[in-house]
């Protein structure tokens, strides 16, 4: 606990860099997995393959896409956008199957309901299906944000990863409390991000019992 104490500010600058490198490979998997699995969900052999590519993406290590990446886009391999990239992949794969679950929780009545006012497909599927997908959705979202928040860490391999630098750099210098500074952030910030999540789903579905 002393470094983190002595290097206050440091550790808050990682932590900021964190952040970044974490949420926003997870509004780029928002936006690509909302209208794609919307899409995919009423044409089955289109929602399997989509599955099994999103599933194979996923199973990719990390430290693989690292390294792929870069001259794939152009990019060095230092460069943060690598990060987030990779993450970003891995945000999609998750958000791309949880999409038309959620969706699947839905019931039928509503959608009868709604076709039978004349809703278009696209008029249902924002204003009636996805409001009330939400509280499946929410789960998976949580998942989404913890993962990224810890394998941000796996940047500092490369020399970002934010956080993930005292890990490298304590291990480096031998100094276990520059490891256990990056851990307690970590987990703090997993904790915090969840929660948010959390109390956001609430606030969108009050209609669900608390």
């Amino acid at each position: 606990m002393n470094y983190l104490f002595d290097n206050f500010s440091h550790v808050a600058s990682l932590t900021k860099d964190h952040v970044v490198l974490a949420l926003l490979p997870l509004f780029i998997g928002l936006a690509i997995a909302i209208p794609v699995g919307t899409l995919v969900r009423t044409v089955p052999w289109l929602r399997r393959g989509t599955v099994i590519v999103a599933s194979v993406a996923y199973t990719v290590p990390s430290l693989a896409l690292l390294v792929i990446i870069p001259p794939a886009v152009g990019i060095t391999t230092i460069d943060p956008l690598n990060v987030v990239i990779t993450l970003s992949v891995y945000s999609t794969a998750l958000l791309v199957i949880a999409v038309p679950a959620a969706l699947d929780s839905v019931p039928a009545s509503v959608v009868d309901s709604a076709e039978a006012l004349g809703y278009t497909t696209a008029r249902r599927a924002l204003t009636v299906e996805m409001p009330l997908a939400v509280p499946v959705f929410i789960s998976s979202l949580r998942v989404v944000v913890v993962t990224n928040l810890s394998m941000v860490s796996v940047g500092a391999l490369i020399g970002q990863g934010a956080l993930g630098k005292l890990f490298t750099q304590g291990y480096q210098r031998d100094y276990p409390d520059e490891i256990f500074a990056g851990i307690i952030v970590t987990l703090l910030l997993a904790l915090i991000f969840d929660r948010i999540v959390y109390v956001l789903g609430r606030i969108a579905t009050p209609w669900v019992a608390q």
